[in-house]
């Protein structure tokens, strides 16, 4: 190996550390390695910000913009909303639900498809009377297996696109990857009709109007000098509340933190941290006659509409709560907003209320008032787990963003516009159209993803013009000698799903795709079946609920555990290389 190779493996193999190690955000990773990879050398000077000017950064960035106004219409939702009341057998809901996220996943932004169905999938756990962990999870995976359809469904097919055009001249078009995905998400809707039963009838939402069946919400209570509890041992408490509530810290008002211990005698101004239902937390607050901490009050208007409720929420992955606690935050200052119970998935808290750091799929129970909350609930990023009074959109007014999306794709599958100018006029079209207001198309943009993929594409690139792809690709070979060309195909396929959940999928393309391709040449093959299977891999991540951020969200309302993924997601990736592989030598060839 020469110096250079060396130097660029060091870099990669930093920048995978880092993103296993989980401490430093994805965007701040891709920085990292491009300023080393800057300061080493691998990466020339006048060449270290060309990523932020490359077509796949225009291309993410406008997909985004067009998605977020279509997502906005709300007919899909309006459409299940009217069919789910007729729609009784359980496998029947997973098709429906499943069947929907999926098609909305090839056209809109998947995250997006997921959250414009969460509280449809609640709604319909709640009259089935069953577990919505049974539907939150299928439907995870069907927003990933959607994505495979469309160029746009995903970013890495957009970055596979385009590492096509750059080695062949010709990018991969709009509809080039439907046969593949088609099949793929018609079969693994089959699967999650059936395999939903893998997994455990988890407690998780179900509406607003009927408290969460959450097992692990944690509050804090200040015990009032006239509580019945002053004076009583938190085993007298326990016994009390019927072991319905547990005390999992106590605050003293010399901010002493003591042990909960059985034998702990109560103190008038001492804060207790609470854990249980919802149900259950208030009843033992009225019980005691404790006053629930909160940062103000909030006092209802003269107007009668101008009421005072709570509603649990989902933090999502672009809210600006996630790495942020509650008392940093000053929620009720800001937004006349009280944070009353906070509830992750397999997790028990031992720290204050306001000293939690908030993370992205945590279940929040806010209280405010209840016509400005789906407001703040959209400024604060989060996902709303019960029916929804207000619309995303006027369903109305769907026509115009459907046409503007309808002539881009149309224009780019017929090859008469770049894919990049298509869409970029297509997001300037949604904001001139008033399907998004300037603010809310910005909004729209993840610009951790723009930033990753604007810092990687240098440091991708340096790794193939050093040599170090071709290098790997020949390992890789003397490794396949022996397998047959779909084996071989499929060992892509299978490492790009085995470092997706350790990598952003669109980073896994950037690092796998020349390799592949170069893997392909070396065996004597072309490279679009060995870039499909990269980019197949790269989108199915259905192993890990952190590596993706579908998978991310729904797993503090499904009550999922980490090893409840691998139970329905492991049977589910495997038929996605037994059956994705001959798909694709039968669309693509060898």
């Amino acid at each position: 190996m020469t110096i250079e190779q060396i130097l660029s493996f060091a870099v990669l193999a930093g920048m995978m550390l880092l993103f296993i190690w989980g401490r430093i955000r994805y965007d701040m990773v891709a920085i990292i390695a491009l300023i080393v990879a800057v300061a080493v050398g691998i990466v020339p000077y006048e060449g270290a910000f060309a990523g932020f000017s490359d077509e796949i950064v225009i291309i993410v960035g406008s997909a985004l913009v067009v998605s977020a106004a279509v997502a906005r219409t709300g007919v899909m939702e309006l459409v299940l909303q009217r069919l789910s009341p007729h729609v009784r057998a359980v496998p029947a809901q997973v098709v429906v639900l499943t069947g929907t996220v999926t098609l909305l996943a090839a056209f809109v932004k998947n995250i997006g498809a997921l959250a414009i169905m969460i509280p449809v999938a609640f709604q319909m756990a709640r009259r089935s009377n069953i577990s919505p962990s049974y539907f939150l999870m299928p439907m995870a995976f069907g927003s990933l297996l959607g994505g495979l359809m469309t160029l746009i469904g995903t970013s890495p097919n957009i970055i596979v696109s385009r590492l096509r055009e750059d080695m062949t001249g010709v990018p991969f078009r709009m509809f080039d990857f439907t046969p593949v995905g088609l099949g793929l998400s018609v079969l693994g809707i089959a699967f999650l009709a059936l395999g939903y039963r893998l997994l455990p009838p988890r407690k998780g939402a179900a509406s607003m109007n009927e408290a969460l069946d959450i097992k692990d919400y944690i509050t804090e209570a200040r015990v009032r000098p006239e509580s019945e509890v002053v004076g009583k041992s938190l085993g007298d408490l326990n016994k009390h509340w019927d072991h319905e509530v547990k005390v999992t810290g106590v605050v003293r008002r010399n901010h002493q933190r003591m042990a909960p211990l059985p034998d702990l005698v109560v103190e008038h101004g001492d804060i207790m941290l609470l854990q249980g239902e919802p149900e259950a937390l208030e009843r033992a607050v009225k019980r005691a006659d404790l006053e629930l901490e909160g940062h103000g009050t909030i006092v209802e208007s003269d107007d009668a509409d101008d009421e005072v409720g709570s509603i649990e929420a989902i933090i999502g992955p672009r809210s600006f709560l996630v790495g942020q606690s509650a008392g940093r935050l000053a929620l009720y200052d800001s937004y006349e907003v009280n944070l009353l119970a906070v509830s992750r998935s397999g997790k028990r808290f031992t720290e204050r209320l306001r000293d939690i750091i908030l993370q992205t799929g945590d279940v929040l129970l806010l209280k405010g008032n209840l016509n400005r909350l789906p407001d703040r609930l959209k400024e604060f990023g989060c996902l709303p787990l019960a029916r929804r009074e207000i619309r995303l959109g006027n369903v109305r007014n769907a026509i115009v963003p459907l046409a503007i999306l309808g002539s881009a794709m149309l224009l780019t599958a017929l090859g008469l516009v770049p894919v990049a100018i298509a869409f970029f006029a297509a997001a300037g079209f949604m904001v001139l159209s008033g399907s998004l207001t300037l603010r809310e198309a910005y909004d729209s943009v993840e610009w951790p993803i723009l930033v990753m993929l604007g810092a990687l594409i240098p440091v991708s690139s340096a790794i193939h013009t050093t040599g170090g792809t071709e290098l790997i690709a020949g390992w890789l070979s003397m490794g396949a000698s022996l397998l047959p060309a779909y084996g071989a195909l499929a060992l892509i396929m299978i490492a790009a799903m085995a470092v997706t959940p350790f990598l952003n999928n669109a980073a896994t393309v950037l690092v796998m795709g020349p390799i592949a391709a170069s893997f392909a040449t070396q065996l004597g093959h072309t490279p679009d079946a060995f870039l499909m299977a990269v980019a197949i891999g790269a989108g199915c991540d259905f192993l890990t609920p952190i590596g993706h951020q579908c998978n991310t969200l729904v797993m503090g309302p499904g009550g999922y555990r980490f090893g409840d993924y691998a139970r329905l997601g492991a049977p589910l990736s495997l038929l996605v290389v037994l059956v994705g592989v001959p798909l694709i030598i039968l669309v693509w060839g060898l």
